[in-house]
């Protein structure tokens, strides 16, 4: 198969696993006595942080198993141990989230400052989805061994069967049973328990994965390599969620109506890192596979076309919000003065894809190089931007200044990943 084939054939099933999650958001809306007004909104977008905020640290699960995993598949060794060795972390961390949930989310919480109402409805949110820690943790390690196994495909069926799940409980406990946000929550929590068993049916018939003897798993030199990866990663998706939460609390801080636009506008984001994604994951197991392999030459070529394909990507999705993004936002909220006020920054969300489309393409080559070390200094740098922007500029832009600062961070961290890429390509060619 050529490779630009092959890349779209990982891509284009690699981008379902991401799009149904606006469909979630527009099946939140209609939760009796609490419609698509502003506190909702506001609500869900903090609720929906504090949630993402105790899974996106662990993301690395699935990023470190992905890579891995794809080396594996190249060389043709160590599959079955990357998936058990990952698989026994995911739960470990999902059953300590359990204990520790309640703590921590109410101290985060706490520190969103939000006002009162939306609080309350973000701690129900919270505190019925914390149950849902080990099935999600798992099912990371699962869609990144078999991303890692070259099968997007599964990840996609996996996706879906999980949305349609959440979307068909979720709508029957609100109507049915009248639970209002606490059903919206019930229903993802099945959803994801549900996810986690649909990956391991999958895996079993597709791989039929073998246990592997002890000391296999705790091979010293291989956890070490492991934890780093693992390590790495986590201080990465640290900084990431450091930067999320404060976006969310600075918008909290000027009020529900803010807080709502910018969660508007960030779904427009959202959008397009859903079909970003798809090709970051293809990159991911491509270059890994090249890595694992020995062809390096090929991790190189692969780079140039994605970037090519970003490209396209990015200037579609800004020519799209440019022209229809106030009808994106008015489809997903009702509230006439939300859009009003999104409308005003709406520029920003235009430059985000241009701004954002080399992170995704250098974030799925170097988790499949497993360069990991590169991904959190290009992090740790974007950070340290978007802080020093937002403070200088926060007293004479407002809102403004907190959307000019995310772009900036968007951009240094794809800028940074470029760098590093360049002198791989360099040592290459020497």
């Amino acid at each position: 198969m050529k490779p630009r084939r092959f890349i779209l054939y990982l891509a284009v099933p690699a981008i379902g696993p991401h799009s149904p999650p606006p469909l979630r958001g527009l099946a939140d809306r209609p939760t009796p006595g609490a419609g698509a007004d502003a506190v909702y909104i506001g609500a869900v977008a903090v609720g929906g942080t504090l949630f993402n905020t105790m899974y996106w640290l662990f993301n690395f699960l699935r990023m470190g198993t992905g890579g891995l995993a794809a080396q594996a598949f190249g060389s043709g060794k160590g599959r079955d141990i990357v998936l058990l060795r990952s698989l026994a972390l995911a739960l470990g961390f999902g059953i300590l989230l359990i204990v520790l949930g309640g703590f921590t989310g109410q101290y985060a919480l706490g520190f969103m400052d939000a006002d009162d109402a939306t609080a309350r409805l973000a701690s129900r949110y919270f505190d019925i989805l914390i149950w849902g820690a080990p099935a999600v943790l798992a099912t990371y390690v699962a869609m990144g061994w078999l991303v890692g196994m070259q099968d997007t495909r599964s990840t996609m069926i996996i996706a879906i069967a999980t949305n349609v799940i959440n979307i068909a409980v979720s709508a029957t406990l609100v109507f049915g049973a009248g639970w209002k946000i606490e059903g919206v929550a019930s229903g993802t929590l099945v959803a994801q328990w549900s996810g986690a068993a649909i990956a391991a049916v999958v895996i079993v018939r597709k791989f039929s994965p073998q246990l592997q003897p002890v000391v296999e798993l705790i091979r010293v030199s291989e956890l070490k390599r492991f934890f780093r990866i693992n390590s790495d990663m986590f201080l990465r998706t640290a900084c990431l969620v450091a930067v999320t939460l404060w976006f969310t609390h600075s918008g909290a801080r000027a009020g529900a109506d803010i807080l709502a636009a910018n969660a508007l506008l960030l779904q427009l984001f959202m959008l397009f890192s859903f079909f970003m994604d798809g090709f970051a994951y293809a990159a991911e197991a491509i270059s890994g596979k090249y890595e694992g392999a020995g062809l390096r030459d090929m991790v190189v070529a692969l780079e140039r076309t994605l970037m090519r394909i970003g490209l396209c990507f990015a200037i579609g999705f800004a020519i799209l919000y440019f022209f229809a993004g106030e009808t994106i936002m008015r489809i997903l909220t009702d509230d006439v003065d939300v859009v009003v006020i999104g409308r005003r920054y709406l520029l920003w969300a235009v430059a985000m894809p241009l701004c954002g489309f080399m992170a995704f393409v250098y974030d799925g080559v170097l988790v499949g190089l497993t360069r990991t070390r590169v991904m959190l200094v290009a992090m740790a740098c974007a950070m340290v931007s978007f802080f020093a922007l937002y403070f200088c500029v926060r007293s004479s832009l407002g809102n403004d200044g907190l959307w000019l600062a995310f772009d900036v961070y968007l951009f240094v961290r794809g800028a940074v990943e470029c760098m590093a890429m360049r002198k791989y390509a360099d040592r290459k060619n020497q």
